[in-house]
Formats: structure tokens, sequence, C-alpha cells
């Protein structure tokens, strides 16, 4: 299962769409917030993907909760902007939050800065801002449980992660 994994397009649907075209093979799409009639321009241009998407502090006139929980292949995986877990000053929150419900990934934005991080337990991924730097992640996981996560444009910073 592919998923692609986006935040913060901040009214780039240009940037957003060629993302989404992109990764064809992509199953789902995930959007982390701020951004939500993007995302939504979006789905009516590659509506053969699932979507999940969460409100962000910008989306003022959006019904998505400010969490989202799926399951994927077995993994659960918690999508959220990041704002009310204060992921500005950290990522404590958020994976105490993560582990608190037993999830396997978290998903979140905000920050407009790249993240991807194994801390044992759960893989954290902030894919960065696709609006603003046409930054994204891309999370495959196989059947046997097998995830390999990516951030693009991909550096020595943030090497892609695999957990067995």
């Amino acid at each position: 299962m592919k998923i692609i994994v986006v935040s913060d397009s901040h009214g780039n649907v240009d940037e957003l769409s060629r993302i989404v075209l992109m990764n064809g093979s992509a199953d789902i799409v995930v959007f982390c917030g701020d951004g939500y009639r993007d995302i939504q321009s979006v789905r009516g241009m590659y509506p053969d993907k699932m979507y999940v998407a969460v409100k962000g502090n910008n989306d003022w006139y959006c019904n998505e909760p400010y969490l989202q929980e799926i399951k994927v292949c077995g993994k659960k995986i918690i999508i959220t902007h990041g704002h009310t877990y204060g992921v500005k000053e950290g990522y404590y929150r958020i994976a105490s939050y993560a582990h608190s419900v037993n999830a396997d990934i978290a998903l979140f934005g905000h920050t407009h800065s790249q993240y991807l991080d194994y801390d044992g337990r759960v893989l954290l991924m902030n894919p960065g801002s696709i609006g603003y730097k046409g930054e994204h992640g891309i999370i495959e996981i196989e059947d046997s449980g097998k995830i390999t996560a990516k951030i693009y444009p991909a550096n020595q910073f943030n090497p892609p992660i695999t957990i067995q």
C-alpha cells in the first residue's frame, strides 16, 4: 500500500496536483491540514484514490476533525495537523499521544519543516510544506508489515526509514 503524505498547501493546488499525478500508483493521499479546499480540488481531479484529511489551524471553513485514525495493512496511523500537540515546540506530545493509543505511525504538519524519525515504537513524519516548498512524504506498507518511509526532496538529514 502506497501513501502520499502532504501538508500545508496554502492555496498551491498546482503543486499538490503535481505530486499526486507524479505518484500515480499511490492508493491513499493523506492531507495533514492547512489547505483543505486545495485537497478537495485535487480529490475531484483524481477520484480513484482514497483521501484522508484533517483540519489545520488555517482551515476555518472545514468540517474535518483535528485528528483522524486509520488502519492500513494492520498498522494504526494517526493523522493531525500538529498545532494542538505543540509540534512547533517539539515532538514529545505528539509522540506521547501516539504511544498512548498504540499507533504505529503519526503524521502531522504545521511547522513547514520536514521531520522523519522512528523512536523504536512509532514512526513520526512531518512531510513539510507542499505549498511553499514542494515537500511531501511517501510511506509504503507491505502486507508483511514492513514500513518504508521517505520524505522528498530527500537529503542527508532525512534518510529513508525502513521498519521490519
